[in-house]
């Protein structure tokens, strides 16, 4: 039978403290995004337009501090989420599944932006035109795919050049 002494339970105590240290993040809060619903009052964080007034899929970005960013079209929530100038840690990024929401109205059925299947290129739009329609399952967006084209992208794939806000109409971007 091992007998310990007060050393080695010291360094047990020590092992312990610092496993709790390392797992606790040293003190630093970790906070846990969760979609938000959006209200009849819900405004877009990039241009003022009220979310419920447009089709299509929504987006939000929740940030280590502050209020959430919404967004009333994945255009402008990706355009805004693959700035090199985005400096606040993000913390969760939302859409919505379009499998199970209704186009002309979108409600709830919040999924993370991340894993989702995103479609470029249908023939369906946003609030400012031309969107990302977002899905939780890859067979539900290519059978939007076959019945308003576009093409399957995930999110890793998505560049700043595919959610460009001008519309393509500048030319000269140079300072």
């Amino acid at each position: 039978m091992k007998t310990w002494t007060a050393s080695s339970r010291m360094g047990l105590r020590c092992a312990w403290l610092a496993v709790a240290l390392l797992v606790g993040g040293c003190g630093e809060e970790r906070r846990i995004a969760q979609p938000q619903e959006i209200t009849r009052d819900t405004a877009c964080s990039l241009d003022g337009m009220i979310l419920a007034d447009y089709p299509g899929p929504k987006g939000q970005i929740h940030y280590d501090k502050g209020e959430p960013d919404f967004f009333c079209d994945t255009r402008e929530l990706m355009s805004i989420y693959l700035r090199p100038e985005q400096k606040r840690r993000v913390v969760g990024i939302f859409t919505q599944d379009m499998g199970k929401a209704e186009w002309k109205n979108p409600q709830g059925q919040w999924i993370d932006a991340r894993t989702a299947y995103f479609v470029l290129g249908s023939r369906m739009k946003g609030s400012m035109g031309p969107t990302l329609a977002t899905f939780l399952r890859a067979e539900d967006a290519q059978s939007f795919v076959k019945a308003n084209g576009g093409r399957v992208l995930r999110f890793d794939e998505i560049t700043p050049e595919m959610v460009r806000l001008d519309g393509g109409v500048l030319k000269d971007e140079r300072m």
